[in-house]
């Protein structure tokens, strides 16, 4: 009972007098994170060309970080349980700035997918620490405007992503996205050990080994299957391995894994997954609201994106400053929306912000078209900005209500990892409706245009115009054309498609918004906030 006192007694109190400053620069290694997970997608065609790799090479430097980045996670938020989270973060960004000079030297695909892998790991390490971080150093009155900052940085990084490694890409070579970490990362780990305290759980743990490599293969399974989904068409990988297959496995062994634990629990060893932060209702339904919510909240930028790169023809760089002031609304809005969790709690803030992203996005839906600018797109988006400021720092608090501080990191790791397979699973699924409904409004409109290029052209128009739907792009123009019919042939195209990805990304839009409002209601199911007492329940 005293260990129970002592824990509840330091999550009341700070465990340093300059939190504040400890957690901007533990934030500085986590925007590092996020922003490496965006800004690799813009040097997609000069990746190809420079270091002479395939598309899907390419797309496994993106999906390699990712998948790491995300299995991980419930491991290395127990580790920093047991280790400290100062020391964990620490290894994490040394990693990762290791890692990213590492990236910025390779001269080949496979040397340079061995660096994001690592980047991928370093991520996970650093990430789950500044939550924890946040139970532990901030008492609960304060932790809204904590996690505030956690969320403005959560909304901004995906964001921003693209208008660096756009300008990056722009004034020096590709190999600079990687190496402006180097700087950064060395002057964050000098700071985390000269100000930030050596922060740990305050109770001894350790590390339950069959549950590590369970959950790990399981996660492996369902990320694997959903990122790769797409690229095998659903089917086949190899001989009788199939996505499927791939899928079902991990969910089975995810099945084992929460039996093992319940096993580990009931002999008294201590799990890697303790099922007491379940009993807590309002853990258990936060991060059933995440996983919903990050289901439905991952295609917004996922399809704008594509909109204004391949239906409108911007740039990377001018897809990153349209979307800019969505990112800052976000990141003013979501230190706001601390401010108001710590006041009214953050169940009621996030139902609001959640049901208002609903509405930004059927803004969205009733004022994008084929040809519309940015400014038709500004009253959506400035709805979404506001919006999305007000559920990262809520949902957080929200899900983090009455956590023991002893498992913080465990409760860290276990709602990262469910929001970012909410996350990878609503990319698989929005991106199959976005391409099933594009092949089908294709079709449609290349029908209705075909009339306009001559008779020998026309099937092929057709067809290729379906077969665009597949890779979110428009289709080329057959080689060996004369010039006119060439520039014809392509001004069909670009109308044709830009009006046939309006019809599919009203679809998708509306199905978001559908999810969102599922999460808004979800959230009734939260209970009153509680603190941490003395008479919390035994773990072990």
């Amino acid at each position: 009972m005293s260990e129970v006192k002592s824990a509840v007694t330091s999550a009341e109190q700070p465990t340093t007098q300059r939190p504040w400053l400890v957690l901007a620069i533990m934030c500085i290694g986590f925007f590092m994170s996020l922003l490496d997970g965006s800004i690799v997608n813009v040097a997609i065609p000069t990746l190809i060309d420079s270091l002479d790799a395939s598309y899907d090479q390419v797309l496994w430097v993106i999906d390699g970080y990712l998948l790491v980045f995300s299995v991980l996670l419930i491991t290395t938020g127990r580790l920093g349980d047991i280790f400290g989270y100062r020391r964990l973060y620490v290894i994490g960004i040394v990693s990762f700035t290791v890692a990213s000079a590492l990236c910025g030297l390779a001269d080949s695909p496979g040397r340079l997918l061995a660096a994001r892998a690592l980047q991928g790991l370093a991520g996970a390490l650093l990430f789950p620490q500044v939550i924890s971080s946040i139970l532990t150093i901030f008492p609960p009155r304060q932790r809204g405007r904590a996690f505030g900052l956690f969320g403005a940085i959560v909304g901004f990084a995906p964001v921003i992503g693209p208008v660096v490694g756009g300008f990056l890409l722009a004034h020096f070579s590709w190999r600079w996205i990687f190496f402006i970490n180097v700087p950064i990362g060395i002057a964050t780990a000098v700071l985390a050990l000269t100000f930030a305290p050596p922060m740990r759980s305050g109770r001894t743990h350790r590390l339950d080994l069959v549950g590590v490599a369970l959950v790990t293969a399981g996660l492996s399974g369902i990320v694997f299957g959903l990122i790769e989904g797409e690229r095998y068409d659903w089917g086949t990988i190899a001989g009788p391995i199939s996505i499927t297959s791939v899928v079902v496995a991990g969910v089975v062994l995810l099945v084992v894994f929460v039996l093992w634990q319940q096993r580990q629990q009931r002999l008294r060893e201590e799990p890697l997954m303790p099922l007491a932060l379940f009993r807590a209702r309002n853990f258990a339904v936060g991060n059933w609201v995440g996983f919903v919510f990050q289901l439905g909240m991952i295609g917004i930028m996922f399809v704008l994106v594509l909109y204004l790169q391949m239906a409108r023809g911007y740039s990377a760089l001018g897809t990153g400053l349209v979307v800019l002031p969505n990112a800052v609304l976000t990141a003013v809005g979501s230190a706001y929306a601390g401010r108001l969790s710590d006041k009214f709690g953050g169940k009621y803030v996030l139902m609001a912000g959640v049901t208002l992203l609903a509405v930004g996005l059927l803004v969205l839906v009733a004022m994008v078209g084929p040809a519309s600018s940015a400014w038709s797109l500004l009253p959506g988006l400035t709805i979404i900005g506001i919006a999305g400021g007000a559920t990262f720092a809520p949902l957080q608090q929200a899900t983090m209500d009455g956590v023991d501080p002893r498992l913080a990191g465990a409760a860290s790791g276990v709602s990262s990892t469910t929001r970012q397979i909410g996350g990878v699973l609503g990319t698989a699924v929005l991106g199959a409706l976005l391409s099933a409904r594009l092949s089908s409004t294709l079709h449609s409109e290349a029908q209705k245009r075909a009339g306009r290029l001559p008779e020998q052209l026309r099937t092929r128009f057709i067809d290729d115009s379906a077969a665009a739907g597949q890779h979110f792009r428009p289709p080329t123009a057959p080689d060996g054309l004369p010039p006119a019919a060439t520039r014809l042939y392509e001004r069909v195209t670009v109308d044709t498609f830009a009006t046939g990805f309006v019809g599919a990304m009203r679809t998708t839009f509306v199905a978001c918004a559908v999810v969102l409002v599922a999460a808004a209601l979800f959230c009734f199911l939260f209970g009153p906030g509680r603190k941490p007492t003395a008479e919390t329940a035994p773990l072990e």
